[in-house]
């Protein structure tokens, strides 16, 4: 079986920067060393960095308060850090009373969008965020909104905001799709005319649907997406992979493959979202290299 592998499969540089600070860490010897959350949507990652010596605390959104239960000495090892995906203002303060030592590892691509939606926020701008109002990037941003933030997704979610006045600026979580963006975006220009619109979509988020069609375009008959099904950017992949008509396999792991199934397709693409380890990408695309179509 042929294997196209997409060439922006695997962590991007915000995961790869947030794991290189977890295990610097561990290399010192500190421990323990606490993830507000996890620290990115893979969960075989996860389990990998918590084998190394990492303790997930808190919950999904990084709202829950954490009890670390540390001794005056444990806690001068410690350190805290935050997720990928950022917080918001008021939970990094928090953070930062535990007593412990505490790191950023926030995406610079998510910063960059809460450092502008702090700016607009501080000229008296309401904030729309294109993006899914439970996602904890989400969740984050709108916390340097100064309390006039609002996650929006639909024409409808428009239609029941509050009023807003003139002063409103919109910007995007930054896995989203770039042309539902713009569409959402015209929509907000047409009820308020001076809007302010970023589209604060990611690089990475771009090379990889970019990647899904030109995929098909070199052939896959069908295109394998491997990720955490809990992960925004992995999710749209395999949406995206749908709407160029192919068949799609979401996995997160080799065993959830039916191999047998896999043996009809003569080309096949393999891509993963942002958060996937190579090892698995690995795993897949050599398992399906060696088997045998029927």
């Amino acid at each position: 079986m042929k294997v196209l592998r997409a060439e922006s499969a695997g962590f991007c540089r915000g995961v790869e920067r947030a794991i290189n600070i977890v295990r610097d860490y561990l290399k010192k010897g500190r421990a323990p060393v606490f993830t507000d959350g996890p620290l990115i949507h893979n969960r075989q990652m996860m389990a990998e960095l918590e084998a190394e010596g990492v303790r997930e605390v808190g919950d999904y959104r990084s709202r829950s308060k954490l009890d670390l239960n540390l001794s005056p000495e444990e806690k001068e090892n410690a350190v805290v850090i935050v997720r990928a995906h950022g917080v918001t203002p008021e939970r990094r303060e928090y953070l930062k009373t535990l007593g412990t030592e505490f790191r950023d590892a926030t995406c610079p691509d998510v910063g960059v969008i809460a450092g502008r939606v702090r700016l607009c926020a501080k000229k008296g701008f309401s904030t729309l965020v294109f993006g899914d109002p439970n996602h904890p990037e989400v969740v984050g941003i709108l916390g340097y909104a100064e309390g006039r933030g609002f996650a929006v997704r639909t024409e409808a979610d428009l239609a029941a905001l509050p009023p807003l006045g003139d002063k409103v600026c919109m910007v995007s979580q930054s896995t989203m799709f770039p042309d539902e963006f713009e569409i959402l975006a015209e929509k907000v220009r047409e009820r308020y005319p001076d809007a302010q619109i970023f589209n604060t979509i990611c690089g990475a988020t771009r090379s990889r649907q970019g990647d899904v069609v030109r995929l098909a375009e070199q052939g896959a008959e069908a295109i394998v997406v491997i990720g955490g099904r809990h992960s925004a950017n992995t999710v749209k992949l395999a949406t995206l992979v749908e709407r160029q008509g192919l068949p799609c396999y979401h996995i997160e792991t080799l065993r959830e493959l039916d191999l047998e199934q896999m043996k009809r397709y003569s080309v096949v693409g393999v891509t993963a979202g942002a958060s996937t380890p190579g090892f698995l990408i690995d795993e897949v695309c050599n398992t399906l290299e060696n088997s045998k179509n029927y």
